[in-house]
């Protein structure tokens, strides 16, 4: 394996996880909520009463990226699969948070800190799962 030394970039990720962090914590200790995307997403369709922070959280994740394309000038990601690879794959990881209680967001950010033993198992299976995908697709098919 080697490493693609030009588009490494361990400090955008480092502060990208050190955001996300604060947000769950900012989120749990000023709210008592738990930030999940699909959590998230589940309270906007059908809409419950608290629709507005959720809005503004999805808001904020899909304005995030786009603003840091802008400001921090980082390359254009390339993606090779096709569209409908990668509906297939939306949809299975729909399927796969609802079957779960939740995304990787809100049982790994948040559950493993909160030391939920179901965000654990839902951690280990989610690894799993993406080790065993990637295995199958690059060396099976």
């Amino acid at each position: 394996m080697t490493i693609d030394w030009t588009h490494f970039a361990p400090f955008s990720a480092l502060a990208g996880g050190a955001l996300i962090g604060l947000a769950a914590a900012w989120l749990v200790l000023a709210n008592g909520r738990i930030l999940g995307a699909s959590g998230l997403l589940a309270g906007l369709v059908p809409p419950r009463g608290d629709w507005p922070w959720r809005a503004e959280a999805i808001l904020g994740l899909i304005l995030a990226p786009v603003a840091a394309r802008f400001l921090l000038r980082t390359p254009s990601p390339e993606i090779l699969a096709s569209p409908a690879a990668l509906i297939a794959g939306g949809l299975l990881v729909g399927f796969g948070t609802r079957l779960a209680n939740g995304c990787t967001s809100g049982h790994v950010v948040c559950g493993l800190a909160r030391q939920s033993p179901r965000s654990f198992t839902a951690t280990l299976a989610f690894t799993a799962a993406g080790f065993t995908t990637v295995f199958v697709v690059r060396h099976v098919l």
